[in-house]
């Protein structure tokens, strides 16, 4: 069977994209417009998501902005009810949006950042992908993608109730995909280090750097637009025998290189 090249063509399809005014998210909702489709922008500040639109209408696609906080169960509600007022469907749900405060120790993390950083990470993500997979279940069908992290399998204390959820949201990938099946994929991406506007206070490092150098097999970390093919992947017809996936794009960091012997 020959590559269809039309299965990447997304005209007429909707795709929603949370956190998608910055980092990766950003990078999707341009990639997707570039391919036809009309995004649905949110975020927690709504000019940045009206921003996002007005590039994405640049590329002769259209969206619509949204604010919403990921982590508030009534925001998710709204949200879902918003998007399909607007648009009478949605194709493809990213659960994208994510939080990751460093916390000085375990001892010392607030329950509320620890709230926060589960809320963003995993409860929103749970609730979208509730509402929007029931929706396609029984309608169309369509694709849910989840933005997971390498912390999920790497976990580092500084940051353990991120690796945590973002865990969870692996399991979560597997769960939704039994549930929501046949007609309904769930699929994730379980990103590495990416140089965005969010991480650029270690990302661009000297030491950021030169660990990359020395331990990724790729020597660096990614760009935004190095996820984009991944994701138009996962929520086209071309991955329609994938579902419970977790693909791991991290440049080689998950595995560090083993130190050269004398």
């Amino acid at each position: 069977m020959s590559f269809d090249v039309t299965r990447y063509d997304f005209r007429g399809k909707v795709v929603v994209i949370t956190g998608g005014s910055r980092g990766l998210g950003h990078a999707m909702a341009l990639g997707f417009a570039r391919a036809g489709a009309n995004i649905a922008v949110a975020s927690r500040k709504l000019d940045s998501c009206e921003r996002t639109v007005t590039e994405i209408r640049a590329l002769g696609a259209d969206g619509s902005a949204h604010a919403m906080h990921a982590g508030k169960w009534d925001d998710c509600n709204r949200f879902a009810d918003e998007v399909y007022a607007r648009w009478g469907r949605a194709d493809v749900l990213i659960n994208n949006a994510g939080l990751s405060p460093v916390a000085p120790s375990s001892l010392d993390t607030p329950e509320e950042l620890f709230d926060k950083v589960i809320a963003v990470n995993l409860k929103g993500p749970f609730r979208l992908s509730a509402l929007f997979g029931a929706r396609m279940a029984a309608g169309a069908g369509g694709s849910i993608l989840n933005i997971s992290s390498v912390a999920a399998v790497q976990p580092a204390p500084d940051t353990a109730p991120y690796g945590a959820a973002k865990s969870g949201l692996n399991v979560l990938t597997v769960a939704f995909a039994k549930e929501y099946g046949p007609k309904v994929r769930v699929n994730c991406i379980m990103a590495g280090p990416f140089h965005t506007d969010i991480s650029k206070s270690w990302s661009r490092t000297e030491y950021f750097t030169k660990r990359a150098k020395e331990n990724f097999a790729l020597g660096r970390a990614g760009e935004p637009e190095e996820i984009v093919g991944a994701a138009l992947y996962f929520a086209s017809p071309a991955a329609g025998f994938t579902t419970g996936a977790i693909l791991t794009i991290d440049g080689g960091a998950s595995y560090p290189k083993a130190a050269h012997s004398e």
